[in-house]
């Protein structure tokens, strides 16, 4: 018996979504909740939050990794990964904790934070960098590809993609084009 390409096309959509579920059902779930970041933090929760005062130096130059480390170290045993400054306020990265501090004043306040379970864990696939992830998601990419190409290639007749498919297609590309270039 002959297998013909649509054999083929059905074949390759199957597996290569079966080996995919979970991660299109990970990416999805997260990407969702990604999607709804502005109305709650899909990656941690909020244990404990402490208000704080810091002697801030006159100079700012002296206001250094080296002084929040040392600063922060009478006040938390949370481990120090760095800081930045946005406008008049100081961002600290802590491990499970970040802090606000009011670059005029010192006060301000350490959060601490616990991740989500699972959605916590998925959304960090959508930012992390680590090589070998990077690589995979960029064979998962060439995987959806595949299956959508596949997946227009399978039905035959008045539902296939030539006589029903191509418009459908066409309506589901205008959204993106109309949020990125019209909506915005």
């Amino acid at each position: 018996m002959k297998k013909n390409a649509r054999h083929w096309y059905r074949t390759l959509h199957r597996d290569i979504g079966y080996f995919y579920v979970g991660l299109i059902i990970a990416f999805s779930i997260s990407g969702i909740a990604l999607n709804h970041r502005t109305d709650f933090d899909p990656q941690e929760y909020t244990v404990k939050t402490e208000e704080i005062q810091l002697q801030l130096p006159k100079e700012e130059t002296s206001i250094t990794e080296t002084f929040f480390k040392k600063q922060l170290s009478t006040i938390t045993d949370a481990t120090y990964r760095g800081y930045r400054k946005r406008g008049e306020q100081y961002r600290i990265y802590l491990k499970d904790a970040f802090a606000s501090i009011n670059s005029k004043t010192g006060k301000g306040e350490i959060e601490y934070v616990k991740t989500i379970p699972v959605l916590g864990q998925m959304t960090i696939l959508h930012k992390t960098t680590n090589v070998w992830w990077i690589w995979f998601s960029d064979i998962f990419g060439i995987a959806m590809l595949v299956i959508a190409i596949t997946g227009m290639c399978i039905t035959k007749g008045k539902y296939s993609f030539k006589k029903r498919g191509w418009w459908l297609a066409t309506i589901g590309l205008l959204f993106p084009f109309i949020f990125l270039f019209i909506i915005r």
